[in-house]
């Protein structure tokens, strides 16, 4: 009876465990951003998250774009502008705390609030990131899908986190 038990109480802790979010992660990405007027706009590109704060998204079409943050800082880089905008952070994107705070909702099906954002997240079979949901400020609704995820150990090397540009790119301080 108390191996049954303790079983059955590492059962539930798995089904109530928390998403697997590991020291770093590489995948391919899709994002749709869909307005109030339900007009639509797709992006595709490769995203790195390492250390809990080191995020860089590679925005590949419709238009070249890469976005880095350390989850104070955050820049953009617009290649078809030949620009590069910086800003910091008052309420940041902190992925790791997100995943953190949410809750299964039902099976793959993780929710939480942050920063007064309802996150809607999807995990895999593995109970690895599959897509996150949620509504911007603008109230414009955000779906990322990620594919080919990659989980790795350790921290991904400092270079491939950073947003490169020409020196010739305008830079604006936000």
């Amino acid at each position: 009876m108390r191996l049954l038990l303790i079983g059955l109480l590492s059962v539930s802790a798995l089904f109530g465990a928390s998403i697997n979010l590991p020291e770093n992660f590489q995948a391919n990405f899709t994002q749709k951003i869909t307005n109030a007027k339900k007009k639509t706009i797709n992006y595709s590109g490769k995203v790195r998250f390492s250390n809990k704060t080191l995020l860089k998204w590679e925005y590949l079409k419709p238009t070249k774009k890469e976005v880095c943050t350390d989850g104070y800082e955050l820049l953009v880089v617009d290649h078809d502008l030949e620009q590069v905008s910086n800003y910091l952070i008052n309420k940041g994107f902190d992925l790791a705390k997100i995943l953190k705070k949410a809750k299964e909702h039902s099976k793959n099906i993780y929710v939480t609030k942050y920063e007064n954002i309802n996150y809607t997240i999807q995990v895999d079979a593995k109970q690895q990131l599959h897509s996150i949901a949620y509504f911007d400020d603008l109230d414009n609704k955000v779906q990322i899908v990620f594919k080919k995820m990659r989980y790795g150990q350790g921290n991904l090397s400092p270079k491939s986190m950073k947003c490169n540009y020409p020196q010739n790119y305008d830079m604006i301080r936000g």
